[in-house]
């Protein structure tokens, strides 16, 4: 049986490729639309940056998750393994915070906007149902950031799992120069 935390992942991943192929399909079909037969969806564009927004505001928890976001960590290195821990904790709390304050202010913004009920410039859907990624996304977040101090709480890491390009750039060197 899977867990919870599984079938969020799963559910996570499967919205990013879906919001990704309909924002590629739909700007291929609206660029063939335009230029072949010098027509168009008027709502395309809007479309478009409504599954962009969909799609950065997944992408923002799917990449804590896998450790993709760029960070400066140089600084937090020059100290002890222990300390580090506590740094990162104060900042998954730092983050938690702006999660939880983005996250009221959202759902107070969309509760607005639910109230009032109106509609998109060109689909014809009310704006609270296609800017719900808002508090959705942010609590996401909030998700990962609570899984990421767990795994920290009990050292199972030492900070958030951040991309380190220059690691990565010296090691792809390293196995070039090797290759030779």
């Amino acid at each position: 049986m899977r867990t919870f935390a599984a079938v969020i992942d799963r559910l996570e991943e499967s919205v990013i490729a879906l919001i990704f192929a309909a924002m590629t399909l739909l700007t291929f079909v609206q660029v063939v639309l335009r230029y072949v037969f010098n027509s168009g969806f008027v709502w395309a564009l809007e479309a478009t940056t409504y599954l962009f927004a969909w799609l950065v505001l997944f992408g923002i928890a799917y990449g804590l998750k896998h450790g993709i976001h760029l960070g400066v960590d140089s600084f937090q290195r020059v100290f002890h393994p222990r300390l580090r821990r506590r740094l990162a904790l104060v900042t998954v709390a730092a983050g938690l915070a702006y999660a939880t304050l983005m996250f009221i202010g959202s759902w107070d913004y969309e509760a607005r906007m639910y109230k009032i009920g109106i509609e998109a410039e060109d689909i014809p859907v009310e704006r609270w149902i296609l800017r719900l990624i808002l508090p959705i996304g942010l609590a996401l977040l909030a998700l990962r950031l609570v899984q990421a101090g767990i795994r920290i709480w009990r050292g199972e890491q030492e900070s958030l799992l951040l991309a380190d390009e220059a690691r990565i750039a010296l090691r792809q060197h390293q196995e070039e120069a090797n290759q030779r």
